[in-house]
């Protein structure tokens, strides 16, 4: 239990990360309690019990419902915030919104990470990602075992850190799916890059656009449970669920044009010859 929270009240503040401060929690009018430093948690609420059942003390943050930007400025960095849950641990409409966000956040990246792995007619050290490399009986990522560079538009140079891995490295390299021979002098592994036929480029073209529509389907299922949380809800005024559902749907938009960005800027790369 917090030395900072009563006994009585500390069963109801959900650890989650590190304390707040004691200066930033007078700041704001509470008791230090865990936080979570996520996008989604830019509301901070403490729930206190008293003698008459459990008091929610206002919430701090920012978000579509209006909250003051002063106190995010003063929460977000190396103080955290309080996940916005009440007593029962339901999520409130903001905190919804900036998980559904987080979410989409990551299927971003997730996406951007597939699309760096697809080879183009030029040389890419990110198509080397996928690849593990056994080293001292375990599989490691050759990213974190050498690194690579690309001396000009054809080759990639792997550099091992411990030059009792190259064996291994090419090994791991000619088993991989890249269709790649790697040239090994004994300190470097080279990769000549050739150039794409017309008919490889169709059909990279082809993966790119099922990595993209993949990504599409997450954005979607974020949505999906975006929704159900909003339909769980009470005591809140049908306006403001319109709202937050506009919004959600505003949210998952902006992020599909994204994808479709990524996807076109891909594509282009693939088809330049």
């Amino acid at each position: 239990t917090s030395p900072f929270v009563p006994a009585r009240a500390a069963a109801h503040v959900r650890p989650e990360a590190p304390t707040l401060s004691m200066a930033t929690c007078a700041s704001i009018g509470c008791s230090p309690v865990s936080a979570a430093s996520s996008p989604s948690a830019r509301r901070a609420t403490v729930s206190t019990r008293s003698a008459t059942g459990v008091k929610r003390l206002s919430p701090v943050g920012v978000g579509s419902f209006g909250k003051p930007a002063a106190a995010l400025s003063r929460l977000r960095g190396n103080t955290v915030v309080v996940r916005a849950a009440d007593a029962e641990g339901a999520l409130d409409p903001e905190e919804i919104e900036m998980d559904a966000e987080e979410r989409m956040d990551k299927s971003i990246k997730s996406i951007q990470e597939n699309f760096n792995t697809v080879r183009t007619g030029r040389a890419n050290p990110s198509i080397l990602d996928r690849i593990e490399v056994e080293y001292y009986g375990a599989m490691t990522p050759l990213k974190t075992i050498a690194n690579a560079t690309t001396p000009d538009a054809q080759t990639i140079v792997i550099q091992p850190f411990d030059k009792s891995a190259i064996n291994n490295i090419e090994r791991a390299i000619m088993m991989s799916d890249l269709g790649l021979t790697p040239g090994n002098d004994g300190n470097v592994i080279r990769l000549n890059i050739p150039q794409l036929t017309s008919e490889r480029r169709k059909d990279l073209a082809k993966l790119v656009s099922k990595l993209g529509e993949d990504g599409k389907v997450a954005l979607r299922n974020v949505r999906r449970d975006a929704m159900k949380s909003i339909g769980k809800l009470k005591e809140i005024s049908e306006d403001e669920i319109k709202t937050l559902e506009e919004s959600i749907d505003k949210l998952t938009a902006g992020y599909v044009k994204q994808v479709d960005e990524l996807i076109k800027k891909k594509e282009d790369e693939v088809k330049q010859v």
